[in-house]
């Protein structure tokens, strides 16, 4: 595997490391994250960090399948470029449903 697609998986392993790291003991009470804007936005730079190296994984290789990777990516523009659209809902989403499964994919795509 090319070395700058590895970096970007790493890249992405990190992020999600982090989010996961500002939520107490791994659970996820959304209600603390939402009272604490210095998470939030650390939450969502992170988000911003993910679905820019997902892009351009795509970009470099469209062999490489992650799952929802479109709407990682979208995510990553919405934050950015709307910002003042975005729930804190949908950042719950993206933390609850997509990052454990990309977190797992991009975990396998690392050791090969």
């Amino acid at each position: 595997m090319d070395n700058e697609i590895k970096t970007w998986l790493y890249d992405i392993n990190s992020a999600i490391s982090e989010i996961d790291g500002f939520f107490e003991e791994g659970k996820k009470i959304f209600e603390n994250y939402q009272k604490d804007i210095k998470t939030r936005r650390a939450v969502e730079r992170n988000i911003e960090i993910i679905g820019e190296a997902v892009k351009k994984i795509l970009d470099k290789n469209i062999d490489i399948e992650l799952t929802n990777a479109r709407k990682i990516v979208d995510a990553r523009n919405r934050i950015i470029h709307g910002y003042d659209t975005i729930s804190d809902d949908v950042i719950r989403g993206i933390i609850i449903r997509h990052l454990p499964k990309l977190k797992t994919e991009v975990n396998q795509l690392m050791n090969k």
